[in-house]
């Protein structure tokens, strides 16, 4: 039998020997914080040491995934398929309900074979970047717009390129501006309903930027995650007006299902082989349990719209209880479930005006420069997807916070 290693070598050990060079850090690691998710972090701190947070940070719907999801993972664990990988596109049967689930709602059917099942929306949009662009390349990016965009492509050496898409665009990418730059960019990424602006495109819209990216050899990704989210009519997907975009959609809003990590692409037919390859050596392949019991989600659409219909009433709340002053300059809030309001009356720094919001009456917002570096400092995103008890008590709350303001202010 071998003796233990002495006490005194292991110490010598874990000491080590001092590196000839400093170790080194990739610098495309160094990316600016997703500040809603920091704000979620103080915010649960807060709430572990017994504070009664409203949380208006994260776009994450307060329900639960449907009842018959639940039911089908627990069948899907019974069955040994379910615990080992699925092909790097993902199971057959959920690509086939994506594709029934795209003429049911859109009328348009796409092939099993373009369809990609990936973990999350944020997995498909990492695929996206590395297979449709070069380090340097240009992607046009609507502004505000969410964060991640333009995090993920830094890291990945891609050069995001703001496009305006501010009140002065009435909360919309103008193509114009594009046309009038010194060089096209390589891509343009949109997504409707917007985050954080809640703007949703007229199909005469999207249709019009199909066409000019085909026209201009501009690469479209169109992330459409918040389809189903929509106050009105539902929206429509870019697949309807080109076969050259990527389309990223996702089971975390409509279908409440965040933490299960499921989300799929529908690819252009000369970027299936780039993506499967990709996918294959980036994550083999999404969880195969949540794959399974994610086909049940598609038939669950009268639930799911009954939490649409809540989301609605909860922006309805908003509009009419939080501070005027707030309202007269936010964005439309036609889709997905956020408000971006305007602090501008009561502060020049979102960040600040957050902070004080969190501290002083225990409501969690995010900063406006999140989605926007350069005017974001006079906006917070609020997300109405929570409950309802809350956004009236975020009204009073935030009605209270700004009074205190003005007061110390005069």
């Amino acid at each position: 039998m071998s003796e233990m290693p002495q006490k005194k070598e292991i110490k010598s050990a874990k000491k080590g020997l001092k590196p000839k060079k400093e170790l080194k850090i990739a610098k495309r690691s160094a990316l600016p914080p997703f500040l809603a998710l920091e704000v979620m972090r103080k915010a649960t701190e807060l709430a572990q040491a017994g504070e009664d947070i409203v949380h208006l940070e994260v776009g994450q719907p307060s329900s639960s995934a449907p009842d018959a999801v639940n039911r089908a993972m627990m069948e899907a664990l019974k069955k040994t398929p379910a615990h080992g990988y699925s092909v790097a596109f993902g199971v057959l049967p959920l690509r086939e309900r994506l594709a029934r689930h795209y003429a049911e709602w859109y009328d348009v059917r796409p092939h099993t074979d373009n369809i990609a099942v990936t973990v999350g929306s944020s997995t498909a949009f990492a695929l996206a970047f590395l297979s449709a662009f070069d380090v340097g390349d240009k992607i046009a990016l609507p502004t505000p717009g969410y964060p991640a965009y333009r995090n993920l492509m830094q890291g990945l050496g891609l050069q995001a390129v703001p496009l305006a898409a501010g009140p002065e665009q009435g909360w919309r990418p103008m193509l114009a501006e594009m046309e009038n730059w010194a060089e096209l960019p390589d891509g343009l990424m949109i997504a409707s309903p917007s985050n954080p602006t809640g703007t949703v495109l007229e199909d005469s819209e999207l249709a019009e930027i199909c066409r000019w990216c085909d026209q201009h050899g501009v690469r479209l990704i169109s992330d459409e995650i918040y389809h189903g989210l929509v106050y009105g009519k539902r929206a429509d997907t870019a697949l309807n007006y080109t076969k050259n975009a990527i389309i990223v959609n996702s089971m975390s809003k409509y279908f409440s299902m965040t933490g299960w990590r499921i989300g799929w692409m529908i690819l252009p037919d000369d970027l299936v082989a780039p993506v499967e390859k990709l996918a294959q050596n980036l994550f083999i392949s999404a969880p195969t349990p949540n794959q399974l019991a994610a086909i049940a989600a598609f038939d669950c659409t009268d639930e799911l719209d009954a939490h649409c219909q809540r989301y609605g009433q909860n922006r309805d709340i908003l509009m009419k209880g939080l501070p005027a002053a707030m309202l007269g300059g936010a964005a439309p809030c036609d889709g997905a479930f956020y408000l971006y309001a305007d602090i501008s009356a009561f502060s020049d720094n979102a960040l600040v005006f957050a902070e004080g919001l969190l501290a002083g009456e225990q409501v969690a917002v995010t900063p406006g420069i999140d989605f926007d570096p350069d005017n974001g400092h006079r906006y917070v995103r609020l997300s109405f997807a929570g409950r309802t008890d809350d956004m009236h008590e975020a009204c009073k709350r935030i009605h209270r916070f700004v009074e205190a303001r003005r007061s110390d202010a005069a």
